[in-house]
């Protein structure tokens, strides 16, 4: 980022949402590669194609409980006419020593567990007396409570084609095959897939640590009492809920007074913690601003490159805003407005993005979709601001939720996604189409 004295210059222009934009997304770079345990790396982003050492399933299973046979033995089986076959044992899932099923015999088998020589298919319990000899039976009794079911006779309904009801070794991926693509978001499915081929670890890129706080000094922490002229902190509680939603392990301080080295020291207490830094409140023009106070030079000891700078931005809401990086690791830090609506929507628009790119995703925004308006007068919009209204879309269209002003934090909880209504458009009719970035 810029040095000191380019900061206080970028004051004076009107910067565009894409330039603010690409600025922070060229100075953001993907976190280094760890190695991670499977559990620890849910959430986290492969840097590397996993190949498959083992084929799954590994051998020939059953799909079903019932008994191994031999195709020729229950050839033209019926209720009427059952194959009467005997039985020569168990096969249960993990069992090494599995009995041969010879000609005329069938063995016992639970699902899961390997198709034992000489069967060429399995046949449902259902389809069999279960060795009872009292016709079609639901289900096998306990081997603990029956252990003669594993010996004797069963007899068999329905014949079987050769292998009915066996899932086949690598019938699921086979060995060599490419099992997750670098890039991939590791979820609860890939965590399981993972393991079952058997990797215990992972390299992935690590989720962002974020660590978010807020400015004030008339913020008071949910569940304490108000005092005159205070209002409650909710801009650190949902730009750290949205920072776990984008992917990152997010940190929330404590509101933070209107005192600038206070604010100072906090930031810096924080940087052993944060691989990004996000500031609420303070970056407007007014007296008590201080985080344009206590970050404007909070650079310039540091080494090159790092500072912060504040800029006025063409959008709506969410106009002035601060970025940079600061500490001897050059940690990026984004500092946004103060009105809920504006932290928020700056949030979605450039913080949102930069936890993306930390991540090493290549798609690092929100779904966005064209949809019909649907509202009862026509929208306006300042000329020459990016406006971002919230809605609610569904079925094609987008409706309007609340007015346009940055402090109803009411209409944006019932909001999943923002009209966008671009720097030249004044106004949009009710029925004109419309950019609408999907939030959920």
């Amino acid at each position: 980022m810029s040095s000191a004295a380019t900061r206080t210059t970028g004051q004076d222009h009107l910067w565009s949402v894409d330039d603010h934009l690409e600025d922070i997304l060229a100075t953001v770079r993907p976190l280094e590669p760890i190695e991670l345990q499977l559990l620890d790396a849910q959430g986290c982003v492969l840097v590397e194609d996993v190949t498959v050492p083992v084929s799954l399933p590994p051998f020939d299973n059953s799909s079903m409980d019932g008994y191994a046979v031999r195709v020729a033995d229950v050839a033209g089986a019926s209720e009427e006419y059952p194959a009467v076959l005997t039985v020569v044992g168990d096969v249960a899932a993990g069992q090494v020593e599995q009995p041969h099923v010879g000609p005329g015999q069938a063995a016992r088998i639970m699902t899961g567990a390997p198709l034992p020589p000489g069967a060429e298919a399995v046949v449902p319990v259902e389809w069999t007396d279960g060795g009872l000899g009292e016709g079609p039976v639901s289900g096998m009794r306990a081997h603990s409570a029956a252990p003669e079911g594993a010996s004797g006779q069963v007899h068999v309904h329905r014949p079987a084609e050769a292998r009915a009801h066996v899932r086949a070794m690598g019938s699921d991926v086979k060995a060599g095959d490419r099992a997750l693509e670098a890039g991939t978001v590791l979820g609860p499915p890939q965590i399981g897939l993972l393991a079952a081929i058997g990797r215990g670890t992972v390299r992935v890129r690590p989720r962002p640590r974020v660590v978010v706080l807020s400015t004030g000094s008339e913020l008071v922490q949910p569940d304490e009492e108000l005092g005159a002229g205070q209002i409650y902190d909710s801009n650190s509680f949902a730009l750290c809920a949205a920072a776990r939603d984008a992917g990152a392990i997010a940190y929330r301080v404590g509101a933070v007074a209107d005192d600038a080295e206070t604010l100072r020291a906090t930031i810096e207490d924080q940087l052993i913690r944060a691989d990004l830094l996000v500031t609420t409140g303070g970056v407007s023009v007014g007296a008590y601003d201080v985080v344009k106070e206590a970050l404007s030079s909070v650079g310039d000891e540091d080494e090159a490159g790092s500072g912060i700078e504040f800029r006025k931005l063409a959008m709506q809401p969410g106009k002035p805003q601060g970025f940079g990086s600061i500490g001897p690791d050059h940690t990026p830090l984004l500092a946004l407005p103060g009105n809920p609506v504006s932290s928020y929507v700056s949030f979605e628009v450039f913080v949102r993005p930069a936890i993306r790119t930390l991540m090493g995703l290549k798609d690092v925004h929100r779904p966005t979709t064209r949809a019909t308006l649907n509202a009862d007068k026509a929208l306006t919009s300042p000329s020459g601001r990016r406006q971002f209204l919230r809605g609610t879309y569904a079925d094609g269209e987008v409706t309007p939720v609340g007015g346009a002003g940055s402090h109803l934090i009411a209409a944006l909880a019932h909001a999943d996604a923002l009209i966008v209504v671009p720097e030249d458009d004044t106004s949009v009719e009710p029925g004109a189409e419309v950019e609408v970035v999907l939030l959920g």
